[in-house]
C-alpha cells in the first residue's frame, strides 16, 4: 500500500472532509490514551537530513536522531518506508516491526502523510544505493489534521499558494529555496555597506505628516495623541537628518508602505534599501550599484551571467547614457534641438505622444523616455542626468540647471534603483518642496500634504555633498532568483480576502470545513443585491444603420486574462495579457485602471474584439480591444468590464 499515490479523481470535497474526520478521530484515541502528541515540548535532534547526506562516509553505521515532517510512506507488511523532510531537505527512513516493536509498527501504521514525527535510528545505504536512516525508535510529535496536497498535483494554485505559505513552502521545495536565496541576498548587502563603513539604522515608520511626495499613504490615527499619523512612503528624508548629525554613512532596510495598485511587481508594503554617503556624488553611487550587482551575482547565481525570464544578461558589463543621450538613440528626438517648450510638444505629437498642454521640455523628454526607451533597456544601463521637473530632491547640475545629477538604473526594461547627487540648498529644496504640495493639491483637493518645514531646517544647519541610493529589495530577488511575480518573493503578500463568509465553527465541521488546498468553510447564502438604475444616464442610440457585412468584419472573441499589471509611469493604463485561444498570448493595453485593480481581473472571462491594427501606447503594441459597457451617473462616468462566464472556452466566437 503506498499512502502517496492517491488518485486524484478521489480527492473529492467529500473524500477530503472523511479524511479530516479521520485524523481527528485518531488524535482523540491518542489523547483518550493520555499520548497526545500536542504535550509534547522538545526533541532533540543530532542532525539534519542533508548533513548525513553530505558526511554518509563519516555517519555510516552510527546513530543518529531526526525529526521532520513524513511526505510519504510504503507500507510492505512487516517492513515500510517513508520519506522525513526536515528543514534542510528530505532523507528515507527505514521502518522493521522486530526492531521497533509490535505496538509501536503498529502505530506507526496508523500515522498520517502530514505528521511530524521524531525518529533515532542508523545511517546505512539500501540495496539501491539510497541513503538512509534505519529506525530503532520513533515518535508522533505533531499531527496533522488536514490532508496534503496530492504528490504528484500538489499546490499549484497560484492565488491558493499565496494565502496558504505555509503549505506553499513544504510542498514546494523550489519556492523554499526562493526565500533562503532572500536571506543570503540581504546578508549579503549588509556585508558589503558594512564592509564599506556603512551604519545600518532604524527610523520611524509612522509620521506625523503627510509629505508632498506622489506616493499616497496609508493613513491610522493615534489615540493617545488623538492625531492622523502616516505609514512612511520612504525613509529618504529621515536618513538625511541622519546625515546632517554627522552620521556620514547610514543605510536602513525599511517596509513601505503605499496606498496604490498591485501587480507583478507592485505590493501594497514592500521592501526598500536606501544609503546615503557624505561627500560623494551619484557618479559614486553608480559606482557602488555596479559593485555590488556584480558581487550579487556571483554570490547567488554562481556567475555574472544570468538568466532572467528567458532573457541572458551581463551583469558584469554596464551601459551609462544620460536621458537626452537615451531619448536620441531610441526616439530619434535631439533635446537640443527644441528651442522652445512649444519645439517639444510639436516633436512629442508627432511622435503620437500626448503630453500636457502647458509641458515643458524637460516634461516632454521624460514622457519620450517613458514611451520609447525604458522597454529598450535589457541589459543593465544607468540613464543619469534626468530635467529637473521630475526630480525634486536631487541637485541641479552646475553647468546645466535645466537637468539635475540623477540616475535610475534598468534591467530587462525595469527601472530598479534611483540615485542623487542630493539637494542640500535648503532655499531650493523649500521652494521644490511647496511647488511638489501645490501640485498634490491640484490633483487632490482633500490632501494633507504639507511641506517638511523641520527637514528644511535640519538642510539649514548645513548637509555637507551627498550622495544617496534607493532600490528595491523584492525587485532585486526577483531578478537573481527568476520569479516572475513580485508576490513569489514576498512570503506573505497582500491579498483580497476571499468572498467566502465561513459558518460559525462547530467541533465536527471544522475538519469537514477545510480541503487540503483552500480551507474554506461553506458559504452562507447572501442576500440578492438590490441595484438602483434610476440615476442612469445613457447616450441615444445611432441614428445611422450598421450592415451586416460591416458589423461582421469584427472579430469579437472570448478571452482569458493571465496576468494583468498596472503599465509604470501610466495612471490609467492596465496591460493585459490574454489567452485567446491560439497558444500564443495576446497583449492589450487598456485604459481602466481608475475601475479596477489588476488582482481583480486575472482569471476572469472578457470579451476583445482581435482583428484591429497594432496601436502604440506608451511605447508598448495593444493588439486588440477589450469591451467595456460605459454610462453616467450624475455627470459621472461609469464603467464595468465585460465579463462572461467561465465557462466559456478562449477564443469562443461571438455572433
Amino acid at each position: 500500500m503506498q499512502d502517496n499515490q492517491q488518485r486524484p479523481e478521489d480527492r473529492t470535497q467529500e473524500n477530503i472532509s472523511e479524511q479530516a474526520r479521520i485524523r481527528r478521530e485518531k488524535l482523540a484515541a491518542l489523547q483518550s490514551a493520555g499520548e497526545d502528541p500536542y504535550r509534547i515540548t522538545r526533541y532533540d535532534r543530532t542532525h539534519l537530513s542533508a548533513q548525513i547526506l553530505r558526511d554518509f562516509d563519516a555517519l555510516e553505521g552510527q546513530e543518529v536522531t531526526l525529526a521532520g515532517r513524513m511526505m510519504s510512506r510504503r507500507i510492505m507488511g512487516k517492513a515500510s518506508f517513508a520519506h522525513l523532510q526536515d528543514g534542510a531537505g528530505q532523507i528515507q527512513v527505514y521502518i522493521r516491526r522486530e526492531d521497533v516493536g509490535e505496538d509501536l509498527y503498529a502505530a506507526f501504521k496508523s500515522f498520517d502523510i502530514g505528521d511530524i514525527l521524531g525518529v533515532r535510528g542508523t545511517v546505512f545505504r539500501t540495496k539501491t544505493g539510497e541513503i538512509s536512516l534505519h529506525a530503532a525508535s520513533l515518535q508522533l510529535l505533531s499531527k496533522s489534521l488536514l490532508p496534503l496536497p496530492e504528490k504528484y498535483h500538489g499546490l499549484k494554485d497560484n492565488d491558493l499558494r499565496y494565502r496558504q505559505r505555509y503549505v506553499d513552502l513544504f510542498m514546494n521545495p523550489e519556492v523554499k529555496d526562493v526565500f533562503l536565496k532572500r536571506s543570503r541576498i540581504l546578508s549579503e548587502i549588509r556585508a558589503y555597506l558594512d564592509g564599506k563603513g556603512f551604519l545600518e539604522v532604524d527610523t520611524p515608520i509612522l509620521l506625523p505628516i503627510e509629505i508632498g511626495a506622489s506616493a499616497r499613504p496609508f493613513v491610522t490615527h493615534h489615540n493617545t495623541l488623538d492625531m492622523d499619523m502616516y505609514l512612511r512612503i520612504e525613509t529618504e528624508l529621515n536618513l538625511k537628518r541622519l546625515i546632517v548629525g554627522g552620521m556620514e554613512r547610514v543605510y536602513e532596510v525599511g517596509r513601505i508602505f503605499r496606498n496604490e495598485g498591485m501587480d507583478t511587481r507592485h505590493n501594497p508594503e514592500f521592501t526598500t534599501i536606501e544609503l546615503y554617503q557624505a561627500y560623494t556624488d551619484y557618479k559614486g553611487m553608480m559606482d557602488l550599484v555596479e559593485e555590488l550587482y556584480i558581487r550579487l551575482a556571483k554570490v547567488i547565481c554562481g556567475d555574472t551571467h544570468i538568466t532572467y525570464q528567458g532573457q541572458a544578461l551581463d551583469m558584469g558589463h554596464w551601459e551609462r547614457l544620460t536621458m537626452v543621450e537615451a531619448v536620441k538613440k531610441y526616439a530619434g528626438c535631439d533635446y537640443y534641438d527644441w528651442k522652445t517648450d512649444a519645439d517639444a510638444r510639436a516633436a512629442a505629437k508627432a511622435k503620437n505622444v500626448a503630453v500636457p498642454a502647458d509641458a515643458t521640455r524637460g516634461t516632454v523628454l521624460a514622457e519620450l523616455f517613458d514611451a520609447f526607451v525604458e522597454e529598450n533597456l535589457v541589459q543593465p544601463t544607468f540613464i543619469y542626468d534626468y530635467p529637473v521637473e521630475n526630480s525634486p530632491l536631487a541637485k541641479r547640475k552646475a553647468d546645466d540647471p535645466a537637468f539635475t545629477e540623477r540616475f535610475e538604473y534598468f534591467i530587462c526594461g525595469c527601472e530598479y534603483g534611483n540615485a542623487f547627487s542630493e539637494l542640500n540648498d535648503p532655499i531650493d529644496q523649500k521652494a521644490r518642496f511647496v511647488a511638489q504640495v501645490e501640485k498634490k493639491r491640484a490633483e487632490n483637493p482633500n490632501t494633507t500634504a504639507q511641506v517638511d518645514e523641520d527637514f528644511v531646517t535640519a538642510l539649514e544647519y548645513g548637509m555637507p555633498p551627498t550622495g544617496g541610493l534607493g532600490f528595491g529589495l523584492d525587485r532585486l530577488v526577483m531578478l537573481l532568483t527568476d520569479s516572475a511575480s513580485i508576490r513569489d518573493v514576498l512570503l506573505f503578500p497582500t491579498m483580497k480576502p476571499l468572498d467566502k463568509k465561513p459558518e460559525a465553527p462547530s467541533a465536527p465541521k471544522a475538519a469537514e470545513a477545510q480541503d487540503a488546498g483552500a480551507a474554506e468553510a461553506a458559504a452562507e447564502p447572501s442576500p440578492v443585491e438590490k441595484i438602483d438604475f434610476s440615476k442612469v444616464e445613457i447616450e441615444p442610440l445611432f441614428a445611422d444603420a450598421v450592415d451586416f457585412e460591416t458589423f461582421s468584419k469584427s472579430d469579437f472573441r472570448a478571452v482569458k486574462v493571465k496576468a494583468c499589471e498596472a503599465v509604470p509611469k501610466s495612471k490609467k493604463l492596465l496591460r493585459f495579457v490574454l489567452d485567446d485561444g491560439t497558444g500564443e498570448d495576446r497583449v492589450i493595453l487598456s485604459g481602466i485602471h481608475a475601475y479596477y485593480e489588476p488582482e481583480q481581473l486575472v482569471g476572469k472571462t472578457c470579451i476583445a474584439i482581435v482583428n484591429l491594427p497594432p496601436r502604440k501606447m506608451m511605447g508598448m503594441d495593444s493588439c486588440g480591444m477589450l469591451i467595456s459597457a460605459v454610462h453616467h451617473e450624475e455627470g459621472e462616468e461609469r464603467l464595468h468590464l465585460l465579463m462572461v462566464d467561465d465557462h466559456i472556452p478562449a477564443g469562443a466566437k461571438l455572433y
